[in-house]
Formats: structure tokens, C-alpha cells, sequence
């Protein structure tokens, strides 16, 4: 688990402490609502993501079907609008694939930028205005 004095220091993508993710389903590699990450989180489970349909049927087309519940992992099944702390090279796959599903920045890991930039979280379509 994460330590108290860890989860005080995160700090988000935009250089402001961590917010939560979401709560209901519980998400994060600690199941603590926050994108923590540690040791332990070999997959860096740090961009808060809103799950939409087509990230959903991609992710499982890719092997990771995020819909169907797993209570052993204590994992809930989403749907379109959950929001869930996503791996950050699952997220960077689909966004090069143009189906990364919008990110919440002020829940984002700032470990996140060691892959992504801010530019690329901030429009997960890759469309430039």
C-alpha cells in the first residue's frame, strides 16, 4: 500500500497536489482512489481516465477486458463514465491507436510525463485546434 506520507506528497500532471480519481468504483493500484504509484505498481497505474465505448472494445480486444467484474481483484467491471486509474503505456497504446479516452490532469500522476507529454493529456484525440 501506499504510504500515508507519499500519498501527501503526489503531486499531478499540473504541478498541484493529486486528486482523487474516482471513489465508486473504487479505482488506483491501491484501490484508494488516487492514481498512487509505488514499487509495487509494475504497471503505473497513473492516468485518471473517463472510460468511453470505444476505449472499452479496445482494451479488450487488445486482452484486457476492463466491462466484466472481478471480485477476486476487487475490480468492479466499468462502463462508459467511470473514471479509473489506467497503465500508462495501455493509455499511450490507445492514444497512438486515436481511442485514449479523455484524462482528468488534476488526477493524474505526475509520473505520467515521464512517457506522455502535458499536450498529449490534455487532448487525448491528438487533434490540434
Amino acid at each position: 500500500m501506499a504510504t500515508e506520507s507519499s500519498q501527501l506528497q503526489a503531486i499531478n500532471v499540473i504541478g498541484t497536489p493529486l486528486q482523487p480519481c474516482c471513489f465508486t468504483p473504487k479505482t488506483g493500484f491501491y484501490r484508494d482512489g488516487y492514481c498512487h504509484t509505488g514499487p509495487l505498481d509494475q504497471g503505473k497505474h497513473v492516468v485518471c481516465a473517463e472510460m468511453t465505448e470505444v476505449f472499452l472494445a479496445y482494451s479488450q480486444q487488445k486482452g484486457n477486458d476492463l466491462c466484466t467484474p472481478r471480485p477476486e481483484f476487487d475490480f468492479p467491471g466499468l462502463v462508459p463514465g467511470d473514471h479509473w486509474c489506467l497503465c500508462l503505456d495501455r493509455w499511450l497504446e490507445a492514444y497512438q491507436a486515436g481511442v485514449a479516452p479523455p484524462v482528468k490532469l488534476e488526477s493524474t500522476h505526475f509520473n505520467a510525463l515521464e512517457k506522455a507529454t502535458l499536450e498529449m493529456l490534455r487532448n487525448p484525440s491528438g487533434v490540434r485546434s
